[in-house]
């Protein structure tokens, strides 16, 4: 109707973990969360339960970090592929690399393939590393392949032919001749137009694997999300990369090896773009939720790295550098055979969560912080859902018992967390100190439901200076997926020896292809807004087997010594370099780049959220402030002490308080031990110092 106002998008950032499902979104000028019990058996379930809640007429752009590339992998529940390459080459993914994740156990089983040897097809074609065709498939050659393909009966099919990355033409015609079989296809040369055939294989291979599983979660999350609103002609579903932005739907699920570090990837964007608000910009961050713990490293700025593995599955596609351990406040604690207390990787998750929830029978970490007092029972959640201390202790106790352990649940609790603070100082370690860098020089930027609640120890065992537990600490991935930039990543091989001086003119036209390339793809997606580009090159010495990652300027030669020098502690000044690999990686600017990190905590609760909210643990009501004494008894390294409690919200901004001290908030716990200082700045993040 003339005049009728238009009702305003509204952009929802959704992260699904192992135990809750975050939202986060903008309601008139304030930040505003929710969380929900994950729906494990489908995920989008919570999703599109919450988005009611949330919003049930408006339309929605929906930016959604996921974990079902994660979990399909971590469970190997995907696809049936199969993989067609040049012949000779069917074994290459199964013989991989020399390296030993094990050396010196005797025992180790490799990790099978995703593809098995009987659908592994191999192709009568050959082109040379300089892209001249040596041998065409024939006609009959492709239509005999189509037949043994379809007879097999896969579900997705892979196309990793050798040295297509320097000419495409074979693969084009093969592809071509497979689409009569109306399976998803993944040609190498467009996923990763990249040399070394192991890992381009395994990428492409991972990709196939991932395409059914994703699609149908997508399709389904869009016609759910799209049945809950009046104005779904309106609505859009973007996705987070593992690469630090966001891309449409139907890329991702074109792409799914894309998105395997989908959530993590949102919680270094929205670690970094709070601490750069309180003059942070060298940060360790540590997102500790229910199931895992993800670290990261960021120097200044979030960049990509180029080869990551994935449940023991290299993947070439670009992808934050990021360190994942089986560490959780779900992760179960156990006894192993000799006697020694483990934790992890194993976990609760959701169902049947922690015992404090009401339904676990296994100690969890996040029961162990109960025990010690570090979790107030009134307090979780801003105090709409109570954690059973009563049902724990006696649960712990009678678990303890049948494993003739001789302690109390104090006693244990106290162990269950030193062993995960162990594997999680580990993680820092592997992005800190084995790349390099002295975490001494960093922030230790804390998030996560749980991540507060294990910081300070952490930072106190690898000398960082400073702990900051960001505004929104419970959500902040979904956060970094709300202010992400719109990405997309372009590579190509290219193997140019360079002496003293830089062929720029080569450099620049391959460059002026690339970035051709991308806003073609932005316009084919109807993206509006100023496209930035950035280019870097995979470097190396001439003769060495690995490539440093440098941005492309005027000075790369300078800039790769440099590099090499800090991370290797050498260079050669005179040594021929290699130019290996060319990347692009383009970027539209988020309009919610300028969100203030200003929160308001939702109404409503998760027991309310969840369909089975009632039986975990025992559903309250009690208020912030009201619901414990200032002070309660912790446990610190085994003695107790007597403790102040605050409620984040009722903190005054500048104001320094000492530890000990518990503070909490909706989305999380912060322990603050003794000779500890704390405030909150001005942007409301949390700051802790000696």
């Amino acid at each position: 109707m003339p005049g009728r106002s238009q009702p305003q998008l509204l952009h929802v950032a959704v992260d699904t973990g192992g135990t809750f499902t975050d939202c986060v979104w903008m309601d008139r000028g304030q930040l505003r969360m929710f969380k929900v019990f994950s729906t494990p058996h489908d995920p989008s379930l919570a999703i599109v339960e919450a988005l009611a809640k949330i919003s049930p007429a408006s339309p929605v752009i929906l930016l959604h970090g996921t974990t079902v590339g994660t979990n399909t992998l971590l469970q190997r529940q995907g696809a049936r592929v199969a993989l067609v390459t040049t012949a000779g080459f069917e074994d290459v993914i199964e013989i991989g690399r020399q390296a030993r994740p094990k050396l010196y156990d005797l025992f180790f089983d490799r990790i099978e393939p995703l593809v098995p040897a009987d659908l592994r097809f191999g192709l009568n074609e050959r082109t040379a590393g300089d892209g001249e065709i040596l041998q065409e498939p024939s006609r009959q050659d492709l239509e005999l392949l189509a037949e043994k393909l379809r007879q097999r009966s896969p579900e997705a099919i892979a196309i990793s032919l050798l040295f297509s990355f320097a000419n495409p033409k074979t693969e084009n015609a093969v592809a071509t001749a497979l689409k009569t079989l109306g399976l998803p296809l993944s040609v190498s040369h467009q996923i990763l137009p990249e040399f070394r055939e192991y890992e381009r294989t395994s990428t492409v291979v991972v990709n196939a694997y991932l395409q059914p599983v994703m699609q149908h979660y997508l399709e389904s999350l869009e016609s759910r999300s799209r049945s809950q609103h009046r104005s779904s002609h309106k609505s859009r579903i973007f996705v987070m990369q593992s690469s630090g932005g966001i891309t449409s739907l139907a890329s991702a699920a074109r792409e799914p090896v894309r998105t395997v570090l989908s959530g993590p990837a949102g919680g270094v964007v929205g670690a970094a773009a709070i601490a750069r608000r309180s003059e942070f910009d060298r940060i360790i961050s540590f997102d500790m939720g229910g199931t895992s713990t993800d670290v990261a490293l960021v120097d200044g700025e979030v960049r990509a790295g180029s080869q990551a593995e994935i449940a023991g599955l290299p993947i070439g596609v670009p992808m934050l550098d990021i360190h994942t351990v089986g560490a959780g406040g779900g992760s179960i604690a156990r006894f192993d055979a000799a006697g020694a207390l483990r934790v992890g990787p194993e976990s609760a998750g959701a169902d049947p969560g922690p015992i404090c929830y009401g339904r676990g029978t296994q100690p969890t970490v996040t029961d162990a912080n109960l025990l010690l007092g570090r979790l107030q029972p009134q307090r979780f959640l801003g105090g709409d859902f109570t954690l059973d201390l009563e049902r724990t202790r006696r649960v712990v106790a009678e678990w303890l018992k049948r494993h003739a352990a001789r302690l109390t649940p104090e006693q244990f609790a106290a162990g269950v967390i030193r062993v995960v603070n162990s594997t999680m100082e580990k993680a820092i370690r592997v992005v800190s100190i084995e790349r390099g860098y002295d975490p001494r020089e960093f922030t230790l930027v804390a998030f996560g439901g749980a991540g507060g609640l294990h910081a300070c120890e952490l930072a106190e065992a690898l000398s960082i200076p400073r702990v900051m537990i960001p505004a929104l600490p419970g959500a902040l991935s979904a956060f970094g997926i709300l202010v992400s930039d719109v990405v997309k990543n372009y590579s190509r091989t290219v193997l140019w020896r360079v002496a003293a001086k830089l062929p720029k003119q080569q450099l620049e036209k391959e460059f002026a292809t690339m970035r051709r390339r991308a806003e073609a793809d932005f316009g084919d997606e109807k993206r509006k807004g100023a496209i930035a580009h950035q280019g870097s090159v995979d470097v190396r010495y001439k003769g060495q087997g690995y490539e440093l990652h440098i941005r492309y300027t005027g000075n790369l030669i300078r800039d790769f010594r440099d590099e090499h020098q800090r991370r290797y502690g050498y260079s050669y000044p005179e040594r021929e370099l290699e130019l290996v690999t060319l990347r692009l990686r383009s970027t539209i600017k988020s309009p919610q780049r300028r969100i203030a990190a200003r929160t308001t905590n939702h109404a409503g609760t998760a027991a309310q959220a969840c369909p089975e909210g009632s039986r975990r643990g025992r559903p309250g009501r009690a208020k912030l402030g009201s619901a414990a004494p200032d002070r309660v008894e912790v446990h610190f390294g085994g003695k107790k002490s007597a403790t102040a409690i605050h409620a984040r919200g009722s903190m005054k901004i500048g104001k320094k308080y000492s530890g000990p001290a518990i503070i909490t908030e909706y989305s999380a716990t912060t322990v603050v031990p003794r000779g500890k200082r704390f405030w909150l700045d001005k942007w409301e993040n949390l700051r802790i110092e000696s």
